[in-house]
């Protein structure tokens, strides 16, 4: 059963948001993506989260560039969690969208991610589904424990190489 979905205004937001849906792909999690624009295809934004809920997504990860309408448009038409992904511009590098998406009206809610963070939007979503799956919740646990082993293996030397201990 799809669980996710990922939205973007454009083909060329793929790009940044491609890592969300190799993310949920390593977790497990069922997704779908799909390109739906606040600003050319508004009816198809309206249907697609009028109708999210029932068709069994929990979750859907908006991104969006420039005005970035596409997250706060989706989150006034469903109940859903939506988690909103500034998607860097060539004009002010992602500020627009990241403003835009963060600066919602009360009452229509969305969780902001840092500009080109579709990894940690997908990881949000996980999260969320996680409050209820356990064996997701335990692949996150185990992702996080991978994670800092990675790291606790580092160390920088004086003059700024990098080494791994041993």
């Amino acid at each position: 059963m799809v669980l996710v979905g990922i939205l973007m205004g454009s083909t060329s937001d793929l790009p940044t948001m491609r890592a969300a849906s190799v993310l949920l792909t390593e977790l497990g999690v069922e997704h779908e993506v799909r390109v739906i624009s606040a600003h050319r295809t508004p009816d198809l934004m309206f249907r697609y989260a009028e109708e999210a809920r029932e068709r069994g997504l929990r979750v859907i990860i908006a991104g969006a560039g420039g005005a970035a309408h596409l997250p706060g448009m989706v989150a006034a038409k469903t109940v859903l969690p939506v988690i909103g992904v500034p998607v860097e511009s060539k004009s002010l590098h992602g500020l627009d969208s990241l403003l835009s998406i963060a600066q919602m009206p009360a009452g229509v809610p969305v969780a902001t991610v840092a500009i080109g963070g579709s990894v940690n939007a997908a990881l949000l979503a996980a999260r969320i589904l996680a409050v209820t799956d356990g064996e997701l919740a335990e692949r996150l646990v185990l992702r996080m424990r991978e994670a800092a082993e990675a790291v606790e293996g580092i160390a920088l030397m004086s003059d700024g190489l990098i080494v791994a201990e041993s």
